[in-house]
């Protein structure tokens, strides 16, 4: 049987996350995949590290995952590009709520640019000018390719940190033992700690249905390459400026604003446009969020529903020159989350912890909560 002191189930960026931290620490660990490599929310996202976005405690776990990123992109190239994250404003409304997260971020210090609209279509040409009234840009922050990034980090891990993985093994069964942990009856280790994602059926069901966690279903879309749409870094735009928990929890006027008619439809899919241009110069846009518990997750089905496609599309046409012939794929997401606990933490015992349900912050926080976690359970 062999041994390890830390073994971690599902090797999306939150566990790969903890076994990087767990690694410094000078730990044996073992990462357990289920799939032959990672295929969860880890890879199908927009690979945006957004911690503008982010409030609270997030807001730093953010910045120490920027960091990280960063660090590691000195040693080994895991895809980050440093073009940084733009908001722009299409209205009145989200023009005073970009200002007035200026003047938070000014306050702590953290680097942030007003830009006028003649500066976005300067900086932005595939910006339309008569979407862009003005802007706010964090110079900070990166993107990462997510189809490529946590395949680089793996192997970085591997080769420099002496991290072992086992790809296509589901876990079926756990037990204790005098203090251990036997996992399929072939591994064991000191401490276990689940990142499973959104996956609430296999290990301990009864928890993840009592968890209070929902799924949340994205639709996302991938354009053919556009080299004559240069889209540099992270486009974020109106609905998410009136979507992001940053503007939600720092701008006075958040709740005070109305939304226009024409959002009303975006908002009843929980749709907001990003867009995130790819090395080959494609444009992943998207993306939308429709939800169910847990242990229903299934009822969100395996279909990719046109009409939210051609929402996403309509209105990612009012701010870039985009149809429906160029674009060359579409794709659902899921990802769990805990809408009142950013999170979901659970000791099983003393050695198994399950640290899953981060939402749509895991690419940008979850190397910096993994950090704090790993700390908490080893000590710092």
């Amino acid at each position: 049987m062999q041994q390890f002191d830390l073994i971690i189930i599902g090797g999306g960026i939150l566990g790969t996350s903890h076994a990087f931290h767990a690694l410094q620490k000078g730990l044996k660990v073992l990462i357990l995949e289920r799939d032959s490599y990672p295929l969860g929310a880890t890879v199908r996202n927009f690979g945006q590290v957004v911690p503008s976005g982010l409030a609270d405690k997030w807001f730093d776990y953010g910045l120490t995952g920027l960091a990280l990123y960063k660090s590691i992109q000195q040693k080994g190239d895991i895809s980050v590009r440093q073009n940084g994250s733009i908001y722009i404003a299409s209205d009145e409304d989200e023009q005073a709520l970009i200002h007035e997260l200026k003047a938070h971020y000014d306050h702590i210090g953290y680097q942030a640019q007003l830009l006028s609209a003649t500066e976005v279509q300067q900086r932005y040409p595939a910006i339309k000018p008569a979407y862009a009234k003005e802007a706010l840009f964090f110079p900070e922050e990166v993107s990462v390719e997510p189809d490529k990034m946590i395949h680089r980090l793996h192997a970085f891990l591997k080769e420099q940190h002496k991290l072992q993985i086992q790809y296509y093994t589901p876990v079926t069964s756990i037990e204790e033992a005098k203090g251990q942990v036997i996992i399929n009856g072939h591994f064991q280790a000191g401490k276990v700690i689940i990142c499973c994602g959104h996956e609430g059926k296999l290990l301990f069901p009864e928890i993840f249905s009592a968890s209070g966690q929902v799924v949340s279903k994205l639709q996302m879309l991938r354009s053919i390459p556009m080299p004559e749409l240069p889209l540099k870094g992270n486009i974020l735009t109106g609905l998410t400026i009136r979507r992001y928990e940053s503007f939600a929890t720092y701008c006075p006027s958040f709740n005070r604003i109305k939304t226009p008619q024409h959002y009303e439809e975006l908002k009843k899919w929980g749709i907001h446009i990003l867009f995130k241009q790819a090395t080959d110069n494609s444009i992943i846009i998207g993306d939308s969020h429709e939800y169910a518990p847990i242990h229903q997750s299934d009822d969100l089905g395996f279909h990719t529903n046109h009409y939210i496609n051609e929402l996403i599309l309509e209105e990612a046409s009012h701010i870039i020159n985009i149809g429906s012939r160029q674009i060359a794929s579409c794709w659902n997401g899921f990802y769990a989350q805990h809408n009142e606990n950013n999170i979901f933490e659970k000791d099983v015992s003393p050695q198994i912890h399950i640290r899953t349900g981060i939402g749509g912050k895991g690419m940008t926080a979850g190397a910096g909560y993994a950090k704090e976690s790993v700390d908490l359970l080893y000590g710092i």
